[in-house]
């Protein structure tokens, strides 16, 4: 039976994964104090909550928010980093840490209920910011609808050319 702290961390980290749209498991071990330092004031910056718990705890608090696929992760030192905002910002801090110092290694992560290999990390990492991704989407979608009025335009343009044209010659012969 976990003690009343216990069930209170439990409480605090079903919470967190139940509030975030994606979640980071990794293995800390190696960094010195300075460099978690760091990692945590970038991760706070980007509103990713960077947490260590034992490995039992966060397997009960897993378990309890429904959160599956993970488990097999949770040994060793682990470590989670949690963020309800975009993703791809954690992605490239966590990646960015590893390249800087070989760490964190990156065990699995989770984004929208989908689980990914350590692997695939770079590749949300390179992703732009949400806010660009969202611009380009409407760029993209924009685009047909301006080349659309363009072609409009300038078909109307020159019907109305014509028109004026022909009642000029109208008003000319007449």
């Amino acid at each position: 039976m976990p003690t009343p702290k216990k069930e209170q961390s439990i409480a605090e980290m079903k919470e967190l994964f139940e509030g975030s749209n994606s979640l980071f498991v990794t293995d800390y071990q190696g960094l010195n104090v300075a460099d978690m330092t760091e990692l945590r004031f970038a991760l706070r910056e980007k509103n990713v909550r960077f947490l260590i718990a034992k490995n039992t705890l966060m397997k009960i608090a897993a378990k309890e928010a429904g959160v599956t696929g993970i488990d097999e992760y949770l040994k060793g030192p682990t470590a989670l980093a949690f963020t309800n905002d975009d993703p791809a910002a954690a992605a490239k801090i966590l990646n960015d840490s590893f390249k800087k110092n070989e760490l964190p290694r990156m065990k699995v992560f989770v984004v929208d209920d989908e689980v990914f290999e350590a692997a695939q990390i770079s590749r949300l990492a390179d992703l732009p910011p949400k806010e660009i991704l969202l611009s380009q989407v409407v760029a993209a979608v924009e685009a047909p609808f301006t080349s659309l009025i363009g072609s409009l335009d300038g078909f109307f343009r020159e019907l109305v050319g014509s028109i004026d044209a022909l009642a000029d010659k109208k008003n000319s012969e007449g």
